[in-house]
């Protein structure tokens, strides 16, 4: 079996590129790597990438200078989860609470580790955990 190295990209589709990017570049922190008309990708603590595309803005082939990238989309709340080290947890609920992003859930895990659980402006839910949630983190 030929070897995966590891997740490198996460696509949201949003219905407003600019107001999501101000979410992901605000109160999330995330720095931009790329932005145009079409995306914007964001660093995800240089271990992966987080895409945003308008969603239904990218049901079309796109012709690059180094070959096509295919037509994708998608639809309805998605979920992504971030981690984050366990004694960061309480600064991020606080963090979260000053720019007035209400928590929807919090659970603590067999194996330690704990959720908190968030939206996004598109409703996507967003999830910061700590270490424990799976073996291996």
């Amino acid at each position: 079996m030929p070897p995966i190295a590891g997740i490198l990209e996460t696509v949201l589709y949003v219905d407003d590129l600019a107001r999501a990017a101000a979410f992901w570049g605000g109160p999330m922190g995330l720095p931009c790597l790329y932005e145009d008309h079409r995306m914007r990708a964001y660093d995800v603590a240089g271990r992966g990438v987080l895409l945003l595309f308008p969603r239904g803005g990218s049901l079309r082939p796109v012709a690059t200078p180094g070959g096509t990238i295919p037509p994708h989309d998608g639809a309805g709340p998605l979920h992504l989860a971030l981690s984050i080290p366990a004694d960061a947890l309480d600064a991020w609920e606080r963090h979260l609470g000053v720019h007035g992003i209400a928590i929807e859930g919090r659970t603590t895990w067999p194996r330690g580790g704990t959720s908190l659980y968030f939206r996004d402006p598109d409703g996507h839910l967003v999830e910061l955990a700590t270490p424990g949630l799976w073996n291996g983190y």
